[in-house]
């Protein structure tokens, strides 16, 4: 069966145009116009994937992607944004976005994003490497996609275990935030904060004291370090 998306944008000319493309795609497509309508529909029946504006009626597109992140299914979540709203984007991301578009986009690029992330829920191989990647009380299955931290499971996004999946492949090497937004985001170009917001979510789950991480450290005028506990 197809996989279904939830586009949530309450201008119906950008919907009208995204669910066309979408449906083109192969995507089975729902349509609602604000952000208590999307939750309700996600309760009723969860998508694969949620297309989410920012600014939207009754509930704004952060409220919704907050409520979302608390559910137990994790519905990946791609954003749409105004190009010059830099702040909410990176609370987008901060509240566990997978993805963002900024306004105006390519319907084009928007279905290739959608396919992107879906076939990362779906279990894509990260690349080469082991299957199970370890450190200390860290443990990375990249099969079932699957993060334990000293046996206690933790909840990432799908961005967060690849960017940790990533960066655990490449113990002691600097690896610059524009190669990093080119490996595990598949962008070319594109804003590297995203990176920085990322890398500060995973302190928050992976360090003893975020203030001052062992295991991601910053490589400054570079990028990021994973040092293994293990020595």
């Amino acid at each position: 069966m197809a996989q279904r998306v939830l586009v949530v944008d309450d201008d119906r000319t950008v919907s009208d145009v995204v669910c066309r493309y979408l449906e083109h795609a192969g995507y089975r497509v729902d349509h609602v116009g604000d952000g208590a309508a999307a939750l309700a529909a996600v309760a009723a029946e969860p998508p694969d994937l949620v297309v989410l504006d920012l600014m939207l009626p009754v509930l704004d597109g952060l409220e919704v992607c907050r409520r979302l992140r608390a559910r137990p299914d994790g519905v990946p979540v791609i954003m749409l944004t105004a190009r010059g709203d830099e702040a909410d984007r990176i609370l987008g991301l901060q509240l566990g976005a997978d993805d963002y578009l900024g306004k105006p986009f390519s319907p084009r690029e928007l279905v290739l994003r959608v396919g992107s992330v879906l076939r990362r829920v779906g279990g894509e191989p990260l690349g080469a490497g082991p299957a199970v990647l370890t450190d200390g009380g860290l443990e990375v299955a990249t099969g079932p996609r699957v993060a334990r931290l000293d046996g206690r499971e933790l909840t990432l996004t799908l961005r967060e275990f690849d960017l940790l999946a990533h960066l655990m492949r490449h113990p002691g090497r600097a690896l610059r935030r524009a190669e990093l937004l080119e490996r595990v985001w598949g962008w070319s170009f594109g804003d590297q904060s995203t990176v920085t917001v990322h890398v500060r979510r995973l302190r928050e789950k992976i360090e003893a004291d975020p203030a001052r991480p062992r295991r991601i450290v910053t490589v400054w005028g570079v990028g990021y370090r994973y040092e293994p506990t293990d020595g």
